[in-house]
């Protein structure tokens, strides 16, 4: 997390909820994932924006015809491989960050935790990016948008006394091989592109 944050201050909530709501694992069932985190998964073309940290806040979103044939048009220009999907998503995340940040006031939003950014309308923590970048995906899933992946459920990393804080990231899973990669938004501000990489790498990478 971001450089210079004091090593004895750290939000009990944001503890729990990146412990206690994220698997060690990936599971296929990345719509399960909401009811423990505070989040609401997408509901046709709507999805629910959270910020504030921890899902303190939810906006609603309601796609239109216009902005599913804009994130379709992405992501189909990644058809021809795996790899080429996966940089596809990156765009797609990138194109949903900027086309909420108007309503949800997020255009501000900066990468990394900042505690004192707690409760910002707008600003945004990992387990907020994890469930947005998961909207995003399961959207995309279902809408048969995927030609090589679908998304999995968000996972979690991080215990304080291995010298990393928690952190959560969504999960896309591709399907020809059943290879997981993390879909990682949060390090960075608003708009900008996500880490994707081997879900192994980013559980060694220190948060």
């Amino acid at each position: 997390m971001r450089v210079g944050r004091p090593m004895g201050i750290f939000s009990a909530v944001f503890f729990t909820l990146a412990l206690g709501a994220c698997s060690a694992h990936v599971s296929d069932d990345a719509r399960g994932w909401y009811a423990t985190n505070n989040g609401e998964a997408p509901k046709q073309q709507r999805i629910y924006i959270c910020h504030g940290f921890g899902c303190t806040y939810r906006t609603p979103i309601s796609y239109s015809a216009a902005d599913l044939a804009k994130l379709k048009s992405i992501l189909a220009a990644g058809k021809s491989s795996p790899e080429a999907e996966r940089q596809a998503i990156a765009r797609a995340v990138q194109w949903q960050e900027n086309r909420v940040a108007p309503d949800v006031g997020s255009a501000g939003d900066v990468g990394g935790y900042d505690l004192s950014k707690s409760r910002v309308p707008g600003q945004m923590d990992c387990i907020d990016e994890a469930a947005n970048t998961t909207s995003l995906l399961v959207l995309a899933t279902e809408r048969g948008y995927l030609h090589h992946h679908k998304a999995g459920r968000p996972v979690s990393k991080g215990f304080l006394i291995d010298g990393s804080y928690p952190h959560a990231s969504a999960v896309v899973k591709e399907t020809a091989t059943g290879k997981t990669f993390a879909v990682d938004s949060w390090p960075r501000g608003n708009g900008m592109k996500p880490d994707i990489m081997p879900l192994g790498d980013w559980y060694s990478k220190k948060s």
